[in-house]
């Protein structure tokens, strides 16, 4: 007589046959039993667990769907940094990288490439640690971010059905795998979610998503978990690393190991002994774009070989081991139906074609860029004409020519472009020698909601929770496309205008609690949590402020140069033109713009205000030598004793500039352990050589 299994036991082989099921279903797409079928197991699993709560763990499958993040999305560094890749868009500079990667390995040595679909959706990375009886278990999912800090957005990865929330021992070893490690891979949302999404959007009253990469990466950063879960996202892994290094000696196994392990990776991934093997793996892979069920922009080639890729390494913001081929843009042919103008940060005014709806690509386009009023001109385009449009680089749609044939008639309409600002009927000015005109009021409602937005965004001052919605609602403007007006925002969206809580920025830390929770949707946690934010803001130092203000040419780096320089706002608002330019990359256009910037006394007194209310209006000052004035040098390679970052801090320090690439306008290259193709560059064009010692030398001098 058999025993009767206890309720662990039970809760034990229920929590198997279910993860083998969707695993069959969601990885595999092989189901073996109904719908009804599996959903009786769920219910016999969650009765078991509510009967006895205390054998629930968070990798059961009922776990799935848990609560809200209670303050947003947590920062998390990465074990290593996420970077892009470098991409080629054509069979000439595909084989260029073949012969760099040839370069940088010995002779002897034979290459094999991995080929991928390049998936267009984001980057997410999973970390397991182990779990009990031997399994790993999820711990975190976080995306991309800046690629050395992701966000945790482990409450929504968990909602991905062909995301395990732990493996089991057996197959840990049938895969070779420890119990902690990290897997990396895309989060897509396929084109028959992307579409039911959008009809459920449009049936609200609200607008459709513009594309399903944009629709992936803004419902994984949503708050709430049971979204996240019916909007069906998919995740394939492509990468494994433990400790922040490369796990197994091939990638070819790393795909075979992610398989054996239950995680979903994509079948059309090719191992080849050749470039010509890779030139034709993309040939073959562009036409089963329309087939797929999911967006690809490209192929993604990878040196097969761990020790390879070591060796080969990494320029600043890419593996030289890996590079993306990018598909041609795709294009459609529409009409085009009228012209809006809209008003950017900068007072830029840019014509925005407004067309009948095209679908290209799996994204419906109804709007494209029509740049300035010399491309107009160039283009012969007119309102009414049919026009071809591309989406460059598969996501920013661009009006290309004129159809002009039988079966397509040309417009009548002319396009005027405007010479008031279509918002706040300011004169427009164009710089002489510049091809964009512009609004010159700096209290333009659109120019404001613009620096608002570009104030907060991440690589600024960094206030999360400050989006479009929010701004407009501050701004008291509401955004719709349905009104009269053919003044827009940035994002091609007509503004009317209510009554303003705030003005400038600087009103922006003036903001009160209540007046917040008198908005729509706003609740006291979002208030909190935005006021927080605001107030994070303050002490994100001088260089962050100087790339907020919207001063024309100053960039992230030049703000930091100049804070570098001078130490604190005071000094730099007093200096002239010539003291400005006695910065290292400072030049005469760049001068120029800051003094005029300051000259302006709404400016001044933007910056007066911020500085009383408390923003940190200073930086450690840095004085920058003359040794290196004027010289460039590349870093290749790895140096005996300083850090890439180090020896580029010291070049920097003596007035001299670092670039990543070698030129004719190189004058050094420093060259360490297992220096790459670029010190074989340096040494064709006749570049002078240097190691670590060499440098230091020089910088005695």
């Amino acid at each position: 007589m058999a025993t009767a299994l206890t309720a662990e036991e039970q809760i034990q082989t229920l929590r198997e046959e279910i993860r083998h099921h969707e695993h069959l279903y969601y990885v595999l797409d092989a189901p073996e039993i109904t719908d009804a079928e599996y959903d009786a197991l769920m219910n016999r699993l969650k009765k078991l667990e509510e009967e006895d709560p205390k054998l629930i763990t968070s990798d059961s499958p009922t776990q799935r769907v848990g609560g809200k993040p209670r303050e947003g999305f947590a920062k998390v560094g990465h074990s290593r940094p996420m970077l892009s890749l470098d991409n080629a868009y054509n069979e000439e500079e595909l084989r260029a990288w073949d012969q760099r990667v040839r370069a940088g390995l010995p002779a002897s040595e034979t290459v094999r490439y991995v080929c991928e679909l390049k998936l267009d959706g984001l980057s997410m990375a999973l970390q397991y640690t182990a779990g009990a009886h031997g399994a790993a278990h999820l711990e975190r999912g976080l995306t991309r971010g800046d690629g050395t800090t992701g966000e945790d957005v482990t409450t929504n990865v968990r909602t991905i059905r062909s995301v395990p929330l732990g493996v089991t021992a057996r197959k840990l070893d049938a895969a070779h795998l420890p119990q902690s490690f990290e897997v990396r891979g895309e989060v897509v949302l396929p084109q028959a979610a992307f579409v039911k999404m959008n009809e459920e959007r449009v049936a609200q009253g609200m607008s459709p998503a513009a594309n399903p990469r944009n629709a992936a990466a803004g419902t994984i950063r949503t708050l709430e978990p049971n979204i996240v879960a019916q909007r069906r996202l998919d995740l394939y892994a492509y990468f494994l690393l433990r400790d922040g290094e490369t796990l197994l000696p091939t990638h070819t196994q790393t795909i075979e190991a992610l398989k054996t392990a239950g995680f979903r990776v994509n079948p059309h991934t090719k191992t080849v002994t050749d470039i010509d093997a890779v030139v034709d793996f993309i040939a073959k892979a562009e036409p089963l774009r329309e087939t797929l069920g999911y967006e690809i922009d490209g192929v993604v080639v990878k040196v097969d070989a761990t020790a390879q890729q070591r060796r080969l390494g990494f320029t600043g913001k890419a593996p030289r081991w890996a590079i993306a081929y990018k598909f041609a843009a795709r294009a459609g042919i529409t009409k085009l139906e009228d012209v809006l103008f809209q008003v950017g940060r900068t007072g830029k005014v840019t014509p925005v074609a407004a067309l009948t709806p095209v679908l290209i690509g799996g994204t419906t386009v109804t709007r494209a860029t029509l740049h300035n009023a010399d491309e107009i001109a160039r283009v012969g385009v007119k309102i009414g004409d049919f026009v071809q449009v591309e989406r460059g680089g598969d996501v920013i749609p661009k009006i290309v020519e004129v159809v002009d044939d039988k079966q397509h008639p040309r417009g009548k309409r002319e396009i005027v472009f405007p010479s008031v600002c279509p918002v706040c009927g300011s004169e427009l000015m164009r710089v002489e020698g510049e091809v964009d005109w512009r609004c010159v009021n700096n209290s333009c409602p659109a120019r404001v909601r613009e620096e608002l937005l570009h104030w907060a965004a991440r690589g600024v001052m960094n206030i999360e929770g400050l989006g479009d919605a929010m701004v407009a609602q501050l701004l008291g403007q509401s955004i719709s496309f349905n009104g009269d007006s053919d003044a827009v925002t940035e994002e091609g969206a007509p503004i009317t205008t209510r009554k303003p809580l705030i003005h400038t920025i600087a009103d922006l830390y003036r903001l009160k609690r209540e007046q917040l929770l008198g908005l729509e949707r706003v609740g006291e946690k979002t208030a909190d949590a935005l006021l927080a934010q605001i107030d994070r803001s303050r002490s994100a130092g001088l260089a962050r402020v100087l790339l907020g203000l919207g001063i024309r040419f100053v960039g992230e780096r030049t703000g930091q140069l100049l804070a570098q320089h001078f130490g604190s706002m005071k000094a730099l608002r007093e200096a002239s033109a010539e003291e400005l330019e006695a910065v290292n990359e400072v030049g005469p256009k760049v001068a120029q713009a800051i003094v005029e910037f300051f000259a302006v006394e709404k400016n001044l007194q933007l910056v007066e205000e911020l500085e009383a209310l408390g923003l940190k209006m200073t930086a450690e000052k840095r004085v920058v030598g003359t040794t290196f004035g004027g010289l460039t040098f590349v870093l290749t390679g790895t140096l005996p004793n300083l850090t890439r970052d180090e020896a580029k801090d010291r070049i920097e320090g003596a007035g001299g500039k670092v670039s990543g690439s070698v030129s004719k306008k190189t004058n050094f290259v420093v060259a360490g352990e297992d220096a790459g193709s670029k010190l074989d560059k340096a040494r064709s064009l006749g570049v002078k050589v240097l190691d670590e010692a060499g440098l230091l030398e020089m910088l005695k001098g």
